[in-house]
């Protein structure tokens, strides 16, 4: 990779990580949507970008857990399914990308229904805890696609939280941010078994995407409404529609 290019796709990580992390979330399906600009190897960019879902989700989850935004239970009861089924999905190499047209349309419909009607669910009490059956299912099925595709599984799982009512718009950062952590480390184990390879240039790419975390999560946690967070959401999940269906 020539400077000019390394330059250019560091850029693009910082501001997908800034804005990503705005709302929680760690961006590897904007990281790969820009890896691919740049004509990364396939075998490459779904390792690059858990590592670096790793590393903007760890910062994520330090400050939101220093504002008092992390339900723990929450967490614990999505993550018992997630976590294995995360590894699992990072082991399978699936051939073709017909399943990535559903996910994408999936999203787009998840990104309509945000923008349309933001509302700020339980805007004044910590996030509810989800019941241990429906919180299992929905943990259990993001985690696999998340090992499928490479991504900490939050693009799936912000829009459950909000649409279902078990967290508002900044408690659904606070519990994406480390779902993302626990799972992007499990897909990351279960992907370096298959693959165990990542980038030179990976310190670059690294530091471009803790500098855009730092501006994002202070955006989230104390200059953005409620509202205004909501319509961001909607905005990524259209990036990660776009990405799943025509990268």
């Amino acid at each position: 990779m020539s400077e000019t290019d390394l330059f250019l796709l560091s850029g693009l990580i910082l501001l997908v990580a800034m804005l990503y992390s705005s709302v929680g979330h760690g961006g590897a399906s904007g990281y790969i949507a820009a890896m691919a600009l740049f004509e990364i190897a396939p075998a490459v960019m779904r390792p690059t970008a858990l590592v670096l879902n790793v590393l903007v989700a760890t910062l994520g989850t330090y400050r939101l857990h220093r504002a008092g935004l992390v339900n723990w239970q929450a967490l614990l009861r999505l993550s018992l399914a997630s976590v294995p089924m995360a590894f699992i999905g990072g082991t399978i190499q699936l051939p073709g990308g017909w399943y990535r047209t559903l996910v994408g349309l999936v999203l787009a419909a998840a990104a309509v229904r945000l923008f349309i009607d933001p509302r700020e669910a339980r805007p004044m009490q910590p996030a509810i805890t989800p019941p241990l059956l429906p919180a299992l299912l929905t943990g259990g099925g993001i985690g696999l696609l998340s090992g499928l595709t490479g991504v900490g599984g939050g693009i799936f799982l912000s829009p459950f939280l909000v649409l279902f009512g078990w967290a508002g718009a900044r408690q659904t950062s606070g519990i994406t941010a480390p779902f993302i952590l626990v799972n992007s480390l499990a897909g990351l184990a279960g992907n370096i078994v298959a693959v165990r390879s990542l980038p030179p240039e990976l310190p670059f790419f690294a530091g471009a995407a803790l500098i855009g975390a730092l501006i994002g999560t202070q955006l989230g946690i104390r200059w953005l409404s409620p509202q205004m967070l909501l319509r961001i959401l909607a905005g990524v999940l259209v990036i990660a529609a776009v990405k799943f269906v025509f990268v």
